[in-house]
């Protein structure tokens, strides 16, 4: 089957319209050290908004011919596309959102190479320098907006949901979008468009201009997740546990839909970060939400959250079942008292500088068939620690199950393989397994060979 492809001259319309010699050399760079690959990926990610893959690798072999080059013009720059994607455009012209995106893009990718990762001014193996990090990164996108009060909603869950689960998203979007509250996803299909969606309806019926519908990606994740057309602000992180600690240090409360193996990932990040001593009086509203469809789903994850983490990670969650009023009722209230107890600590509205996030949650997992096989999963340590150890377990299910690096090592060297105590790797089977047969894992109507074995 072919594909609709176009080749074309862009020019950026106010946003780094200038690139200096070093920077347009190391885009170009195809060698391990160089850029090219990173850019290419990003770029092809973004073009292909609004299609039907969720599959990295499988994006990839499709537009293989994709070229993107950087001109240097008298007037600025410019972006050579050749063998883009044709849903880009429009009568032969680049999608207004999709050229901003692509630009974002090209923003972050110059931005942590020479200022963050190349940059002696951040120390990446020091957690408060990888959470500076975080902060210049989202401040150099202009995400970080301190006239604002707190209002930010992150909503996680997966992409691959059932027509019942997306509209409900909506429903909740809209009853926040209502109360005039943003809303933060990471940005793309599923549950994280449906609250976009909704919002910007509840949104446009206040009369509310400005609203924000943040999308927060990394370069690993965006070819399976495009950006969806809703997102005003994109930001690309470097790794994914940069995107999480960029969540819970924008968003002023969490909101969790139904999912698979990342949302499990998400929620195993936050619940770790909220049961570390230094957090247990901050305020952060946390709310698991579905429709009536959904009930059970959620009292698998809550089982399984009490079997592994224990009654104190209950406590740290609402569950709410079909009831979208009454989610962004509870929201709007807790986000209330994380304006106070801010206002009263003298912290920023903008960025959580207070939340303790301990390194395990920043350091860069690498989901080796190694890596994966040597997880500490028992219960012999601190539960905020075991649930450092969970979300690796499940940040390699998604790698396996997405991302193009995972997906090849899985057919160079076969699944991985997850191994730990009985007590956990049972209920970590069990909820797995539901994740298949719910398919969870993949778009509907695509088949899904699971990446991993659970050795019990």
């Amino acid at each position: 089957m072919t594909h609709e492809v176009v080749d074309i001259l862009i020019s950026p319309e106010g946003r780094l319209e200038v690139l200096s010699k070093a920077e347009v050399s190391k885009l170009l760079d195809t060698s391990k050290a160089g850029l090219y690959d990173i850019f290419r990926k990003c770029a092809l990610a973004v073009l292909n908004s609004g299609s039907s893959i969720d599959d990295g690798k499988e994006l990839m072999e499709r537009y293989r011919d994709f070229e993107i080059s950087i001109l240097q013009r008298e007037r600025g720059i410019k972006l050579d596309l050749r063998g883009a994607p044709g849903l880009a455009f429009v009568d032969g012209k680049m999608i207004r959102g999709i050229h901003e995106h692509l630009f974002a893009v090209l923003r972050d990718i110059v931005y942590v190479h020479f200022e963050v990762t190349e940059s002696p001014r951040f120390d990446l193996n020091n957690p408060e320098g990888i959470t500076d990090a975080v902060f210049h990164i989202l401040r150099n996108a202009n995400i970080l907006q301190p006239q604002r009060s707190p209002n930010l909603v992150v909503c996680w869950g997966g992409h691959s949901i059932s027509r019942t689960e997306y509209n409900y998203t909506k429903e909740v979007g809209y009853a926040l979008g209502l109360r005039e509250l943003d809303i933060c996803t990471g940005c793309g299909p599923g549950a994280m468009k449906g609250p976009m969606k909704g919002a910007a309806i509840g949104h446009s019926k206040q009369r509310m201009k400005g609203g924000r519908y943040l999308g927060i990606s990394e370069p690993g994740i965006i070819a399976a997740e495009s950006p969806n057309p809703i997102v005003n602000d994109l930001v690309i992180m470097p790794d994914i546990e940069k995107r999480l600690e960029a969540f819970v240090r924008t968003g002023h409360g969490i909101i969790v839909f139904p999912g698979g193996a990342g949302t499990a990932e998400e929620i195993l990040y936050i619940l770790g970060i909220l049961l570390h001593p230094d957090n247990a009086e901050m305020p952060f509203p946390l709310i698991f939400t579905g429709p009536a469809t959904s009930r059970a789903y959620f009292d698998q994850i809550d089982q399984f959250i009490g079997l592994t983490l224990g009654a104190a990670a209950q406590r740290r969650y609402k569950i709410i079942i079909d009831d979208p009023d009454m989610v962004a009722r509870e929201m709007a209230a807790g986000i209330g008292q994380v304006r106070a107890f801010r206002k009263d600590h003298s912290d920023a509205y903008y960025f959580n500088w207070r939340l303790k996030i301990d390194a395990e949650f920043q350091k860069p997992f690498r989901p080796t068939h190694e890596n994966m096989r040597n997880l500490k999963l028992h219960r012999d340590q601190d539960a905020h620690v075991l649930a450092a150890n969970l979300r690796r377990a499940f940040s390699g299910i998604v790698a396996g199950n997405v991302k193009e690096e995972g997906i090849r090592a899985i057919e160079q060297h076969g699944k991985y393989e997850i191994q730990g105590e009985s007590a956990i790797m049972g209920p970590m089977d069990a909820l797995l397994t539901s994740f298949v047969e719910q398919s969870r894992m993949k778009l509907p109507g695509k088949a899904y060979t699971p990446c991993y074995t659970v050795v019990q």
